[in-house]
């Protein structure tokens, strides 16, 4: 692998799709690492009478669940990005000492492992996901999710659009009109609460489907869903791959008082946001 993309073609969504091609045989790569770890518990644990949390993890100092998945899968992507885009900063939930950086004018976010506390569920459903997101000028421009338990891969270039491999099929997506059902929202699996309850209540959305990691951006841009409400905390390596996908379909994000939701933010720590589709207050 050598130097291909640099700041400047951040303006150009020919560079972007290019760089998100030759990301993705390193996303799969860094999925078939974590479904290895998971293999090999499942396998250590095969004579269990019951489903019970079978993969070792770790407590960070937020409180938050680590594993060697984690680590495995970003000891992929990180020498990649530095190989293919060395000049760009990378910002990884796993790395502690990129946390310190600033934010500079593009940079990516990481994710080597979103939904750990679904990963370590013996009945995880499948909703864990790779995310790496660019940003550019406070935007999200670019993002991967890949949820290799459910072998899919979402791909967004903001400006060229959103397109979902399932079963190595490859699709354009895009965000739905809300149907005359109403609409359906996307929920979090492991951190819902009640401001997210009563913010449902208050639009009078009764449907919601609940999922971890940011599958839930997913499925808001594959028009499985038409909007995604989070008041609970998140950071924004967390988010900014499902974003870039999202606005790449044709959806947004806005802060709970309905400004753009941007990206730089103090500790890299995101504020409650509200995940659009085709749904319109």
């Amino acid at each position: 692998m050598t130097q291909f993309f640099t700041l400047a073609d951040c303006q150009s969504p020919n560079a972007l799709r290019n760089l998100a091609e030759h990301l993705t045989p390193v996303f799969d790569a860094a999925g078939d690492a974590i479904m290895a770890v998971k293999a090999a518990s499942q396998s250590a644990n095969a004579d269990a009478n019951a489903p019970k949390n079978t993969i070792v993890a770790e407590q960070k100092s937020d409180g938050s669940p680590v594993t060697i998945a984690d680590a495995r899968a970003e000891a992929i992507i990180l020498p990649a990005l530095a190989q293919y885009a060395p000049d760009i900063p990378v910002i990884s939930e796993e790395n502690a000492a990129s946390h310190d950086l600033k934010p500079s004018e593009a940079y990516f976010l990481v994710d080597p492992l979103d939904g750990t506390k679904e990963f370590i569920k013996a009945d995880d459903k499948g909703a864990f996901t790779v995310n790496i997101g660019l940003i550019y000028q406070s935007q999200p421009i670019m993002g991967l999710v890949l949820a290799p338990a459910r072998g899919q891969l979402y791909i967004g270039v903001v400006g060229d659009g959103a397109m979902l491999r399932e079963n190595d099929e490859m699709r354009p997506i895009s965000i739905r009109d809300v149907p005359i059902t109403g609409a359906v929202a996307v929920a979090s699996a492991s951190h819902r609460d009640a401001a997210t309850d009563d913010w449902l209540s208050g639009h009078g959305i009764n449907e919601t489907v609940s999922v971890g990691s940011s599958l839930k951006f997913g499925l808001v841009a594959s028009a499985a869903a038409d909007v995604y409400p989070r008041f609970g905390p998140t950071m924004e390596w967390d988010t900014a791959a499902g974003d870039a996908v999202l606005r790449a379909a044709g959806g947004t994000v806005k802060h709970i008082d309905g400004k753009d939701f941007r990206y730089g933010k103090p500790d890299w720590r995101n504020p409650g946001f509200i995940a659009i589709g085709g749904w319109r207050e």
